[in-house]
């Protein structure tokens, strides 16, 4: 406890005597300062002691002094101390009444106690509060750390709550509450999520107050990083005082260490995904598993998905987009899979694709997403950097997965902005995901094309996540209007359109017509309304212009494809 009037009073060397203000003894004493200036209040802070001896002071009269005690007053001054024996024997009776009109403590202090022994009094008791909060702050900071290296993050938040007289709460990157001690405040932690998500806001470190009905509760950043790994909640029922402030400032300062991991640390987890992964994708499962150990071995005992993401260019995207969308055939160009539509994004997930809009990171603010849906399911996930990819590894059906998917539907659905960033030649760019089918280590190989596979897709359509299960339920004509199909198609066909063009027979039209009757002439020529015999001397054009036989398959299967490929992009 700070000094307070009352326990100057009761100070045996003082001598002091209460005159006024007896109710309110117990107010805290910030100083004790010797002033006699008529008009003291300048130079005055608020929560003073302010002793005098009514040298320049018409202490006898009323008014005079009804309007000094009240200027004290309004000047935040705690206490009046007044020397008898000096300019006055007694305390005149204005000053008295004054004081007790107004409220404010007024204390006689005898000839032999100096102000400068009050002073020093005043000093004393603030100088041992300030040694007993920095040693219960040391004493808490060693229980701290001892919960933490027994208990982990858990055992921390109940020592803070103890220390602090009231409740603790862990958030976080996505702002949802991951701890809480004691068990009773859990409702009141998870109100909080909008306030945790304001203070991701601001950049790091940050620090907000936020008061109800029910308690205070102090919201702190955690990490080191310009974004805040995490965030503390601590609430009690009123303002924290020093000892406590030192608690809760080696709480930030252990769970930084705890929810930022050493860069040393993180680059190693890396190194052994990166060497996992190549494992697993040379085909050597049994040694993926040895080197993976305790830190990813739980991810390969069940099926697993595997997830390609990449920076894409946005505006190769969208003509790639608009080139395939023509035929109206396939379910994929509507958005929509053969898998279950993805579940609306959450709150978090729609920060964090904020985030990387503001940030111009998508991929970092994937892993964020991704990691933090994994930690609160308690699920392994393998994130490594690929080049300029990203690969990721998250159990089938899990967290993981749900939150990717939950990250590209917020994405398509803000596709204006979120998700983008510019690159080095100034061209915007957008995240794009490609995710295999449920897979396990001995298949890794198999399961990374297919994610490249669906990536492919997702890149040429402007999507932002395709399932490899998804391709196959479509119509493979969307595939057809890449640049590279078409102008394959167009040098195919490119003399036969020339010979068209003469007015010399409708050779493209009839080839047309005989593939998609495949090779039968009557029905073919009925659709042209042509003979048979005209057909068939126009296929025979047909092939002599081509140099190739229509009798091989895989010439049929070249010409009816540029067919298709040309009607794509025209259509």
């Amino acid at each position: 406890m700070p000094p307070t009037l009352a326990s100057l009073v009761h100070h045996s060397a003082l001598k002091l005597t209460v005159r006024a203000g007896e109710e309110r003894l117990d107010t805290p004493v910030r100083w004790a300062h010797a002033s006699e200036l008529a008009d003291p209040v300048p130079y005055m802070e608020g929560g003073e002691l302010l002793l005098i001896t009514a040298l320049k002071l018409d202490a006898e009269d009323p008014e005079a002094m009804r309007r000094y005690v009240k200027r004290l007053a309004g000047a935040g001054v705690v206490g009046l101390g007044f020397a008898v024996g000096v300019h006055y024997p007694d305390i005149p009776k204005a000053l008295l009444d004054a004081a007790t009109e107004a409220d404010l403590p007024l204390i006689e202090v005898p000839r032999r106690t100096p102000f400068i022994a009050i002073s020093k009094a005043v000093s004393a008791a603030i100088a041992e509060e300030q040694y007993r909060a920095v040693t219960a702050g040391f004493a808490a900071q060693r229980e701290l750390t001892r919960q933490t290296l027994s208990d982990g993050p858990e055992g921390l938040l109940l020592a803070l709550a103890g220390q602090v007289d009231g409740w603790a709460a862990l958030y976080d990157a996505s702002g949802a509450a991951v701890a809480v001690a004691p068990d009773w405040a859990t409702r009141r932690a998870a109100r909080l999520t909008t306030d945790v998500e304001r203070l991701r806001e601001r950049p790091a470190p940050a620090s907000l107050v936020v008061a109800g009905a029910e308690d205070r509760v102090e919201l702190h950043s955690l990490g080191t990083g310009r974004r805040p790994r995490a965030a503390l909640a601590v609430g009690t029922a009123s303002t924290l005082g020093t000892a406590e402030r030192y608690a809760v400032h080696s709480a930030i300062a252990l769970l930084t260490l705890t929810t930022e991991r050493s860069r040393s640390l993180h680059a190693a987890e890396q190194r052994i995904g990166a060497a996992v992964l190549r494992m697993l994708l040379a085909g050597e499962p049994d040694h993926a598993r040895t080197v993976a150990g305790d830190l990813y071995g739980g991810l390969l005992d069940a099926p697993f998905r595997l997830v390609v993401a990449e920076v894409a260019s946005a505006s190769a995207a969208r003509v790639r987009a608009g080139a395939g969308t023509g035929t109206g055939t396939g379910t994929e160009e509507s958005g929509e899979g053969a898998g279950e539509p993805a579940a609306p994004a959450s709150p978090a997930v729609l920060a964090a694709v904020a985030d990387a809009s503001a940030s111009g990171d998508p991929l970092a603010a994937l892993v964020d997403v991704v990691e933090a849906a994994a930690a609160r399911s308690g699920e392994a996930l393998l994130v490594v950097p690929y080049g300029e990819r990203l690969v990721l590894l998250a159990v089938d059906g899990g967290a993981g997965v749900r939150a990717c998917a939950e990250y590209a539907a917020a994405l398509e659905a803000g596709r204006g902005t979120a998700g983008r960033e510019v690159t080095a030649s100034g061209e915007e760019a957008e995240l794009v995901m490609g995710l295999s089918a449920p897979s396990g280590p001995i298949a890794a190989a198999t399961a990374y094309k297919q994610a490249e596979q669906a990536l492919s897709v997702a890149r040429r359509r402007g999507r932002a996540l395709v399932e490899h299960e998804e391709l196959a339920a479509g119509s493979v004509l969307p595939l057809l209007a890449d640049d590279a199909v078409r102008a394959f198609a167009d040098g195919l066909l490119r003399a036969l359109h020339e010979h068209d063009a003469t007015g010399r027979g409708d050779l493209v039209a009839s080839l047309r017509a005989w593939l998609s009757r495949h090779g039968q002439w009557d029905a073919a020529a009925a659709d042209l309304g042509v003979h048979r015999h005209t057909l068939r001397y126009r296929m025979r054009r047909v092939e002599e212009i081509l140099g190739r036989s229509l009798d091989d398959p895989d010439v049929r299967m070249e010409l009816w494809l540029s067919l298709k490929a040309t009607s794509v992009g025209s259509e």
